[in-house]
């Protein structure tokens, strides 16, 4: 890949030494080794990356989202190399290939987390009852001047890790600390080290000493990074409100946009750069809460945008009117992504994230239809929720050809999920399993393109070896860094 020349400050250099000295720190990304005493997984291991490598999927309840293949009660799935290649209720026989045996499980696509401040991984539930003037004091105005580069390499590693672990295969990571060159390139460095699909959201930091290197600096991340589509980290802009020379910025460099923090008035902006020719369907907004007016939603159907919600993070931080957007959305025509927003709160969990929208959504219903509205919204189902985790939040990535859905074609973004736990026995209803019974805990197996990343309940990933210890270390360290570098001091008890 080719390297522009980039100017430095000498804050800059001081952090990119500093990095350079920590590199002990950083988790060997040697590829995990075989004889680990499963057959079946040691098979999956040396195959890893094979082009030609078959492995067939058997027994599983199939959920594919897909409505031309439909759902199985118990159905077959033959990978081959990182595409799906086969959905059937009997593939067959398969001579070459490996054969993992899933009965009594639930097969679905990979959850996709569709905007996820990745940076801010190491400071997991630092802020538990915020508002979002303290989630600002705390994360932007507080530790965010502080990070380093492989400070930022470490948020997005491990936020990045506990996605795949909980069942996320993919994730917009909107990256708004992008403070120097160096900054950005460790954010992209731990997406591809993790091994998950990770859309890099580029975006600019809002408060104190940065490099000013963006938006421009996103021309030689595209060239450096990302010279090839068909990979599984790809690149976008993020930016806060709607900026003319940013959407013309990323019209020219092809990329996608993700933007949110947009104020009531400034929506009408999309109305003029639609009648000018200038919006298309590029373009993500996050949260959509609060008072949009008419013409904006018509504009984003019109061109086809992408909208996601966020069913905890708009009552966490007091967003609005503390509802989320996902009535709103329901109620002009669109079927949203779902994501988390952030940990600084709360966990990485798609399964809470669709309970809450669930209830949330049928309550508001039910709220309006007792207020006597002539046509109140229908109260969503689970197969609804299901699909805005997985197959709208691949819309909101831009990749909705690629994965989301449980199609031939498609690459394998996958997981298991045991239907016979304590806590997901006897199995009744597949989608309702997921949506209304399941957790991190109940995920058995992940696959990433065709490449297993979870098995039998435990990562098996690239950057964690076959032990987290060194994970938690650089955690921990990158944490008590920032801890003090702010002359912050916590304490676990309040």
């Amino acid at each position: 890949m080719g390297r522009r020349k980039v100017t430095l400050s000498r804050r800059a250099v001081v952090g990119t030494a500093a990095a350079a000295a920590a590199v002990a720190l950083v988790p060997s990304f040697a590829a995990v080794q075989s004889g680990s005493g499963d057959a079946t997984l040691d098979q999956l291991l040396t195959a890893n990356s094979d082009p030609r490598r078959r492995i067939l999927i058997k027994n599983a309840t199939i959920l594919s989202m897909d409505p031309a293949i439909g759902d199985f009660v118990q159905g077959d799935l033959l990978i081959e190399g990182k595409k799906i290649l086969e959905v059937a209720a009997d593939v067959g026989n398969v001579g070459d290939a490996i054969i993992i045996d899933a009965r009594d499980m639930i097969l679905i696509p990979g959850f996709v987390d569709a905007h996820r401040h990745s940076w801010e991984g190491q400071l997991r539930a630092l802020i538990p009852n915020a508002g979002i003037i303290e989630y600002m004091g705390a994360t932007h105005r507080g530790f965010a001047p502080f990070y380093r580069p492989q400070d930022m390499y470490v948020g997005n590693l491990v936020t990045a890790l506990a996605c795949i672990d909980a069942g996320i295969t993919c994730l917009i990571d909107n990256s708004h600390n992008s403070r120097s060159a160096e900054h950005s390139n460790e954010a992209i460095r731990a997406l591809f080290d993790s091994g998950i699909r990770g859309v890099h959201a580029s975006g600019a930091p809002t408060f104190g000493d940065w490099q000013k290197q963006w938006p421009a600096d996103l021309e030689r991340l595209q060239k450096q990074f990302f010279s090839s589509e068909d990979q599984l980290v790809t690149l976008r802009m993020y930016q806060l409100g709607l900026v003319r020379e940013n959407l013309d910025l990323a019209r020219r460099l092809g990329l996608w946009i993700s933007s949110e923090g947009i104020q009531p008035a400034a929506w009408m902006t999309l109305d003029a750069w639609h009648k000018e020719g200038v919006m298309d369907g590029r373009h993500t907004f996050n949260h959509m809460y609060g008072d949009i007016p008419e013409r904006a939603w018509e504009v984003i159907k019109e061109v086809n945008a992408t909208v996601n919600i966020c069913p905890r993070s708009d009552s966490q931080y007091l967003l609005g009117a503390g509802i989320s957007g996902f009535q709103a959305t329901l109620d002009h025509g669109l079927r949203p992504g779902i994501s988390v927003d952030n940990e600084t709160s709360y966990g990485t969990d798609m399964f809470t994230e669709m309970r809450v929208g669930y209830h949330g959504q049928r309550a508001m219903a039910q709220y309006r239809k007792s207020n006597g509205e002539a046509n109140p919204p229908k109260p969503v189902s689970v197969r609804d929720v299901l699909e805005f985790g997985t197959v709208r939040g691949a819309w909101c990535a831009g990749l909705l050809n690629k994965i989301g859905t449980l199609t031939p074609g498609k690459e394998a973004d996958l997981v298991l999920i045991r239907a016979n736990d304590i806590n997901t026995m006897p199995l009744t209803n597949a989608a309702a399993t997921v949506v209304q019974f399941a957790g991190v805990n109940n995920i058995d197996t992940v696959f990433i393109a065709g490449e297993v990343k979870k098995w039998r309940g435990t990562l098996r990933s690239k950057a964690l070896g076959n032990d987290i210890a060194n994970l938690r270390k650089i955690v921990t360290e990158s944490r008590d860094y920032l801890f003090a570098a702010r002359g912050y001091k916590a304490n676990v008890l309040e």
